[in-house]
């Protein structure tokens, strides 16, 4: 951070540097945003909604998250947060849309706050925002790496029921699946065939789970179960608090909606295509999270049973129970890993476009290191690898207290 503060370049800066006539229409309103064209516009609109879908991914998002919502509130939450959230995140995509539309600048929120704060405030609320959307992304990209990884142990714990499953072994496996996912967005040609191939595992993965586990399980629970059954296991007298602390559950199946907004520059028309992306995101969200939600708990036969697996993967103690083949569970799981993974991997250059755009705006230290663009690969590898670094460091925590990790 240099001592003048956040600052940006001079409007119409990148027009110095490029004759105008040469910008094309999007080039030319970054430039008057006082940016040049440092990344290629690779990305369609299908696969930006594949990378902003892929890392909200919002029914991986009730599988990774799925006893924590169960136990603040059961069924009822999970079923009618869904609802509630989706309508939310309705309103908070229609804002970023407009935003987006507006300014379409990779820097996203804290870029809006610099434009839109009354400029007395505007370099503390750009600060303060850009290192609040950084900080968020590390830690997003750590929830989803230790939900991959977990998964991955859990898989090998079913097959060889007596292995016990130690912290150091989810963290090994966090640290593979994390560095796994760094070396994928080092090739920005691949990255846009990549958002398009994890919206389709994700999607494929949805409706083999959907259709499988209510077909293969012995018995259903009952409407009344799935619809109104309310739990309170959080220690709260007040069932109201309950249901709001259980809210953390679904209000993570439509979190990092802004992803999207981070590749306004490497996209054409992104005052058009970005709004497309963010919006359906949270349609197909809620499509998916509810119709999965709805077929899991009409599966399900031992409530108990998945809070206590020796897994510690409760959504896999529930293939099982229902599948009733270890095999078969292992085969569901491992959709869920390869849904994880490109999660993952949309996390990746979700934190990586942040990091890069607000070094470029000099809002971290070393930025003039930080906010180049590597000529042949043609993404921001050293804020990339910097962010990936983060989160490698950030997984120590689970050694110390999974309790603390995970909350």
């Amino acid at each position: 951070m240099q001592s003048q503060g956040m600052t940006k370049s001079n409007p119409m800066a990148g027009l110095d540097e490029m004759d105008a006539s040469s910008l094309d229409a999007d080039a030319m309103k970054l430039a008057e945003m006082g940016y040049k064209q440092d990344l290629k516009r690779n990305y369609t609109v299908l696969s930006v909604l594949g990378v902003g879908f892929s890392l909200t991914n919002s029914w991986w998002g009730i599988s990774a998250a799925l006893i924590t919502g169960i136990n603040s509130g059961g069924t009822v939450l999970i079923i009618y947060g869904i609802i509630l959230l989706a309508l939310i995140s309705t309103c908070v995509g229609i804002t970023l849309s407009e935003l987006a539309s507006a300014y379409p600048n990779a820097g996203g929120q804290y870029f809006w706050a610099n434009e839109l704060a009354p400029r007395r405030y505007a370099n503390f609320a750009s600060y303060l925002t850009g290192w609040l959307a950084w900080a968020g992304s590390i830690f997003t990209t750590a929830s989803v790496a230790l939900g991959t990884g977990a998964a991955c142990v859990g898989c090998y714990q079913l097959a060889h029921p007596d292995f016990t499953i130690q912290p150091w072994h989810v963290f090994v496996s966090y640290q593979v699946v994390n560095i796994f996912s760094f070396f994928f967005n080092c090739y920005g040609r691949t990255l846009p065939l990549l958002g398009q191939v994890t919206l389709w595992t994700s999607l494929v993965s949805f409706f083999v789970i959907l259709v499988v586990v209510p077909a293969k399980a012995p018995t259903h629970q009952n409407a009344r179960f799935v619809f109104a059954h309310f739990v309170n296991g959080t220690g709260w007298s007040q069932n109201g608090i309950a249901f709001i602390v259980g809210l953390i559950n679904t209000n993570y199946s439509f979190a990092c909606l802004d992803c999207a907004t981070h590749l306004s520059e490497e996209i054409r028309r992104p005052e058009r295509m970005i709004p497309v992306a963010i919006l359906g995101t949270v349609a197909i969200g809620f499509v998916t999270s509810w119709t999965y939600s709805i077929a899991l708990f009409f599966s399900m036969t031992d409530i108990e049973g998945l809070t206590g697996t020796s897994t510690l993967v409760p959504i896999l103690a529930l293939f099982y129970q229902a599948l009733r083949s270890k095999a078969g569970a292992i085969v569901l799981e491992a959709l869920i890993i390869a849904t994880g993974l490109g999660c993952l991997m949309a996390c990746h250059t979700w934190q990586s476009r942040l990091c890069w755009s607000f070094a470029r705006d000099r809002g971290i230290p070393l930025s003039s290191y930080f906010s180049r663009v590597h000529p042949q690969l043609g993404v921001p590898l050293r804020a990339h690898l910097l962010s990936s670094v983060l989160v490698s460091i950030v997984g120590c925590l689970y050694l110390g207290s999974a309790t603390a990790f995970n909350r």
